[in-house]
Parts: C-alpha cells; structure tokens; sequence
C-alpha cells in the first residue's frame, strides 16, 4: 500500500492539520522504524498528497506542544512518540495486513542483490531490491535492469542528502537533474567521495536500464546482467553507508 492509498483508506483529508501529520507520521514509521521530519520536509509531504501546506510556525508549535510526538534524533526533527504509534498500529491494522500480502516472495536467497545487505534498512529499499532479485530469478531481464537503476539513482541521491551536497545536483527550481548529470557530478565529486570501481561503474549502470527503458529494439539478457552485476553489488553496498542508510 503506498502513500496516496494510504491516504485515501483513513480519509486522510477529512482531518484536522495535526491528525494529518499523525496518520503521515504512522505511515512512514510503520514502513520506516527510523523515521522522522522536519516541518519542512512535513509540509513538502501535505504537498505531494495534494493538500494546502500547512503554516510552518503555527505547526512547528503545535507539535512541541503535544505529547503525541518527541523530538527526533536530528536537529529540528520530529517523530511519533511510541504509545501514539502503538496505538495507531491497532486502530490501522489493516495497512499491515496490506502490506504483508504484497509481500514478493523469492524462491533464492539474493540473486542481484544479498538479502542481508538490505533485510535491515527502508521498506522502500527492502521492496525495491526484493523486485530486483525477483525479476532477475523469473528471467524478467529488461525489468531488472530498469529496476536496478532506479535503486541505484535513489541511493545516490541519498548520498548526497546525507553529505548535504544535494544542491549540487538540483536544478534553479530545486528539482533534482537527470541521472546522467547527477552521474557526471558523482564521477568528479571529492565531497561525495566514491571509490574508483564505483565511479567507474555508475555508467553501466544507468545505460543498461536505459537501453532496457527506451531503446526499442533491444531486450536484456541473463549476461547483460551477470556482466555488471557483482561491481552493482559493491556499490549499492558503498552507497548505502554513504547516505548513512547503514552505519
């Protein structure tokens, strides 16, 4: 179950501001154990939803006021306090009940990707590299390598967030620039500091899905992944330390 039906299974937007943040909150800490927000990052996500952002001062008091949260780990964060998310679990139990039946089943143990490299990090992470192993187990080839790229664009981005370098790779609206360029960056960022193996690699990376993406006539094969995939494992491995994601 992702956000939007999430949101519209609780009438998300017939709540009151704090409500709002509280089923959001559940949410991401249900598929996240290490979630938290700022009021920035929390207004951002009433606008992905296609609700009014909220007034940043009055929310940021209301929430320092309210036992139903505590301050998180970071600076100016917040997350739910654990009785409320006790709680919610209970009333909302059916979003684990979804959750649990889209659940990928694989038949190997880490095909792509080793299961225990991601088993502990994000419910995102965890489902997009179970699709991963997936796809490659059941011959669905151009599909890995789509897939396979995405992660490894999610987990660069998050690299440069957690270095705080992610205004390199925006644009002047802030949005974040096509993968090619954020690649290029990569490839010449001391900053950001990748290993030579994993710069060497990111192009690979990108083109194989691009081509299983776009090209027209052109279908992976088992040994398009094979040929990438051990240096594709070194750098998912890299890149989740560099984006804190794993200590």
């Amino acid at each position: 179950m992702d956000i939007h039906s999430f949101s519209t299974a609780v009438d998300l937007f017939s709540k009151n501001e704090v409500e709002k943040v509280k089923l959001i909150s559940f949410y991401y800490q249900s598929m996240e154990k290490e979630f938290q927000f700022t009021i920035d990052e929390m207004s951002d996500l009433f606008d992905n939803l296609g609700m009014h952002r909220p007034n940043k001062s009055r929310l940021q008091k209301k929430l320092i006021y309210l036992k139903d949260f505590v301050r998180g780990t970071s600076k100016n964060h917040f997350r739910l306090h654990i009785k409320v998310l006790a709680s919610l679990k209970a009333e909302q139990s059916f979003v684990f009940d979804d959750v649990k039946s889209e659940e990928i089943k694989l038949n190997s143990d880490g095909l792509v990707i080793p299961k225990e490299l991601y088993q502990n990090t994000r419910r995102y992470l965890i489902n997009l590299s179970d699709q991963i192993n997936a796809s490659y187990e059941n011959n669905i080839f151009d599909g890995c390598a789509v897939l396979m790229r995405r992660l490894f664009e999610i987990l660069l981005i998050h690299s440069y967030e957690h270095k705080e370098l992610d205004s390199e790779i925006k644009d002047v609206l802030g949005n974040y620039r096509m993968l090619v360029d954020i690649v290029n960056n990569a490839k010449t960022n001391s900053k950001l500091g990748l290993s030579r193996n994993t710069k060497d690699s990111l192009d690979d990376f990108r083109e194989l899905g691009n081509f299983s993406a776009h090209k027209v006539f052109f279908n992976a094969r088992k040994t398009d992944i094979d040929r990438v995939v051990l240096n594709y494992r070194a750098t998912i491995e890299e890149l989740l330390y560099k984006s804190g994601i794993r200590k």
